[in-house]
């Protein structure tokens, strides 16, 4: 709460009343966004709450959009006769959070391209790995080869990818081994 008393946002009731200066706006297309008119800026994240938000739905039955001279929106209200820049829609706002979800994430930095790929036949598939003779290139191509895929392995160095291809090889022949005792 410090935080937004020090930046002048703590005086008011709801997380969703804008601070006084504040302003809701939306594009055409329906997207909301703020304008802070103290410092003269606008943004798209709410100023207390850090939500992005647009507006659901169509225009409410009577109402019309259009644009001024200056290519400013404005709203028409045929059935009251008036006209506003309000967007009648901010009252219905939806949160827009396509990035959230509850599922867990099923891979992480520490997550293997073999774990990536398990269970997966990769047969019929082409494969280009840029820098493929050593480390995340070499352990992609490696992947991709042990799971069925025909993999060109892109390399500055020929000497470096045809070593690639070897310790490839000879662990494609170790497995198969394996599957065959």
């Amino acid at each position: 709460m410090a935080a937004l008393k020090y930046a002048g946002l703590d005086d008011t009731d709801s997380e969703e009343e804008l601070p006084p200066g504040w302003e809701e706006r939306t594009t055409k297309d329906g997207w909301v966004y703020y304008a802070n008119h103290l410092e003269e800026r606008t943004q798209w994240d709410h100023p207390k709450s850090g939500k992005r938000k647009r507006v659901a739905g169509d225009l409410p039955y009577g109402w019309e959009q259009e644009t001024d001279d200056n290519g400013q929106v404005y709203f028409v209200d045929h059935i009251n006769k008036r006209t506003t820049y309000l967007d009648p829609r901010l009252a219905f706002t939806v949160d827009d959070s396509p990035m959230k979800s509850n599922s867990k994430q099923k891979y992480d930095g520490n997550t293997t391209a073999m774990e990536i790929l398990q269970g997966r036949d990769m047969s019929g598939k082409v494969v280009i790995i840029t820098g493929a003779n050593s480390g995340i290139g070499f352990e992609t191509a490696k992947s991709f080869a042990l799971h069925g895929a025909h993999v060109i392995l892109a390399c500055r160095n020929m000497l470096r990818a045809n070593e690639a291809v070897k310790r490839i090889l000879e662990e494609w022949v170790v497995i198969k081994e394996v599957l065959v005792d």
